[in-house]
């Protein structure tokens, strides 16, 4: 199965050990056996596998006695050439069931499960937008697997939204399968936006496997938020939609690894991933390999998201919806922006009917009986904004003639509002 690397998944089994059962000459001449018959530019991976055989035979890696050590040491060696390159090593392989147990999933498919096939979030924010986060892009095939499965439930929740968002930041890469699956969702049917893979045999594709089962959202908002840890398939998704003009790309630019392949094992617990293809986008003519995705609006990692949310609102208060829309855009436009000044926060302080108004920790909180406490932001003068709320909720404090606040609204978005006198 072609994948595309998922960031860290190569370090299975890096258990401490310095045994080594082949000496590093023999291990470097099978590594380079496998990039001459796997690489997909056979020139190439040729030229590669020669200029390693020849560094072994000067004895470069005979220093690296621990496998650890040795693997780290191809890593770098090869990471230059194509960023998709490593070299792992593992301890035994894991003690076969004792006789009677009962079959099972294997661990790779129980561990996608608990993974929730890289559908880690979900989430309806303020405004209408859907952030969806995906920590990897599971593989699936055909038109029924779990991982499908996962994918049309996050689709199906996020087809009402405003704008989805992508929070690919942490996102190491899978499948190109999953990538084509979703990014069908954005784009018209037969549309030519999907990458060829470039092979040493008959090209392959990252057409979607299935068609989308939620349908096509052509008009819906797409954002995709990455950082130089996003990297591979999560690359491609960003980098396709983007070349298609059908998401704007937030953040920093990404790791910069394009070519998908698999690991392949050389023996003595050693493996090389190894690129076996390499993908052209049919839009550009090019691909993200050594430079990553740039993205429309940089930002750094950490703020991304926040930036993407604020360009989707903005989005939302220029389109064609109806005042309702528009006024919970605006209000949680506003409560992503910078808190105003507040001269004195006691000036607020007191009983307001059955809540009490206080200030912990230099911030204006609500508080009623058992209820978790809500943080105000502050707006403007005498205008807040609850902090976390599922809709956005505005409180306003009422001053008399000279000055002393007398109550409170609290108000949403939609114009529904309550008032509180000030008891004390």
């Amino acid at each position: 199965m072609r994948r595309m690397l998922i960031a860290g998944a190569l370090a299975c089994g890096l258990l401490a050990g310095t045994a080594q059962a082949a000496p590093p000459r023999e291990v470097v001449g099978r590594v380079a056996d496998q990039i001459a018959a796997r690489y997909f530019d056979e020139a190439r991976g040729a030229r590669l596998a020669a200029e390693l055989k020849a560094e072994a035979a000067r004895g470069d890696y005979d220093r690296y006695t621990a496998p650890l050590d040795l693997a780290q040491a191809l890593t770098v060696r090869l990471k230059p050439v194509d960023s998709h390159f490593q070299v792992v090593w593992s301890a035994a392989p894991a003690a076969k069931p004792s006789a009677g147990a009962q079959p099972s999933a294997s661990t790779a498919e129980q561990t996608e499960r608990r993974q929730n096939y890289g559908f880690r979030a979900v989430e309806i924010r303020p405004g209408g937008l859907a952030v969806v986060r995906m920590s990897y892009f599971a593989d699936f095939a055909g038109t029924g697997a779990p991982a499908k499965d996962a994918a049309d439930a996050v689709m199906t929740m996020t087809a009402g939204a405003e704008a989805v968002i992508f929070d690919l930041r942490d996102n190491g890469g899978g499948s190109p399968a999953m990538v084509g699956y979703l990014v069908g969702h954005f784009v018209p049917e037969g549309a030519n936006v999907y990458n060829t893979f470039r092979t040493r045999g008959a090209d392959d594709h990252e057409l979607p496997p299935a068609p989308p089962k939620t349908g096509r959202r052509l008009e819906q908002p797409v954002y995709v938020v990455v950082s130089g840890r996003t990297a591979s398939a999560a690359e491609s998704f960003g980098y396709t939609l983007k070349a298609a003009r059908r998401a704007v790309v937030v953040g920093e630019p990404t790791a910069g690894g394009a070519n998908p392949g698999a690991l392949a094992p050389v023996g003595d617990g050693f493996s090389v991933f190894v690129s076996d293809g390499s993908p052209i986008n049919p839009i550009t003519r090019s691909n993200w390999e050594g430079v990553g995705v740039v993205p429309d609006v940089r930002v750094p990692a950490a703020e991304a998201l926040q930036k993407a949310e604020q360009l989707a609102l903005t989005r939302v208060l220029q389109g064609q919806g109806d005042a309702a829309v528009k006024a919970e855009a605006r209000w949680a436009l506003e409560d992503l922006g910078p808190a105003a000044p507040v001269k004195a926060l006691s000036d607020y302080a007191g009983a307001y009917g059955p809540r009490s108004v206080v200030v912990r920790d230099g911030r204006l909180t609500i508080v009623q009986d058992r209820r978790p406490p809500l943080a105000l932001k502050p707006l403007a003068p005498d205008t807040f904004a609850v902090e976390g709320a599922a809709t956005p909720t505005r409180v306003t404090f009422e001053r008399d003639a000279v000055g002393r606040v007398t109550g409170m609204v609290q108000a949403l978005s939609s114009g529904q509002a309550a008032r509180y006198a000030r008891a004390d």
